[in-house]
């Protein structure tokens, strides 16, 4: 599971999994120890949820002391629900952050570039972390239900296995911090993608129906089954345990805040 680790009055998340591989630097922020105020209190790390833009930086500029990391090496994604994955070089280095981004509609990224650090955006969607050890390639994506309906962590794998060689029984992954079933309710038409795009035999696992008619989704057993379809090993594979509603607290969930909030960001990067 996800440990709660500090450095210098900033707690982050760190995966235990992912630490075991030694090839990685890895976190996911809360949303304590920053400078934001208000609604965006105080770790907010968004340049489009109405912060102050300096509020922004020294936020970035303090998650990345905690964790380990250059904020001038992040490469940030620009996402839109959708399954798209970038292949990052040596040229992407800054974009997002001291660099504007040149793509758009790219919801998940994959590098084997060491000092890179690769960055995505939560606030109770699903971040998927992935290591290869062996061809020393990572990826990140950000799936909510539209990415995880189209299989963002199979996507993912499919594009590291081409790009570089990876094999997906050497890939270590793990689920972040997001929504659990008992706070993610949707409706009907939600319900019927995934009838749509998985089994019925694991229908039982991923959702149940209220006597409002409403559904409650699992989108952390969702996103398991897709790393098992990707051919992840069992073993391989970390789920979260942590609720970005239930702790709503301590982590910005937009359900939770019904959209008063700003973002958490997953940070993955190949140590040099």
């Amino acid at each position: 599971m996800f440990e709660l680790k500090n450095k210098e009055d900033v707690p982050y998340l760190s995966s235990s999994l992912l630490e075991q591989t030694g090839m990685v630097i890895q976190g996911f922020s809360t949303r304590l120890g920053g400078v934001s105020e208000a609604h965006l209190s105080s770790m907010n790390l968004s340049f489009s949820r109405g912060d102050r833009e300096e509020n922004v930086h020294e936020n970035f500029r303090r998650i990345a002391n905690a964790i380990g990391l250059d904020a001038e090496s992040f490469v940030f994604s620009q996402q839109t629900h959708t399954t798209n994955v970038r292949k990052v070089t040596e040229d992407d280095k800054g974009k997002g952050i001291v660099k504007p981004l040149d793509y758009q509609d790219v919801d998940g990224l994959i590098t084997n570039v060491p000092g890179i650090a690769l960055v995505t955006f939560y606030a109770d969607c699903v971040p998927l972390y992935f290591a290869d050890p062996v061809r020393r390639v990572i990826g990140l994506s950000h799936s909510g239900w539209k990415g995880t309906v189209g299989k963002i962590g199979k996507v993912t794998v499919d594009r590291m296995r081409e790009e570089y060689g990876s094999r997906p029984e050497d890939i270590i992954a793990a689920i972040g911090p997001s929504i659990c079933q008992e706070c993610y309710e949707v409706s009907k038409d939600v319900i019927s993608e995934f009838q749509k795009n998985y089994d019925e035999n694991f229908w039982s696992d991923l959702f149940y129906q209220k006597e409002n008619g409403k559904y409650q989704l699992n989108l952390w057993k969702a996103n398991e089954l897709v790393f098992l379809e990707s051919g992840i090993l069992p073993e391989h594979i970390e789920m979260p345990g942590i609720c970005t509603c239930c702790n709503s607290k301590w982590l910005y969930s937009h359900r939770a805040s019904k959209g008063k909030r700003g973002n958490l960001a997953a940070f993955l990067s190949i140590k040099r």
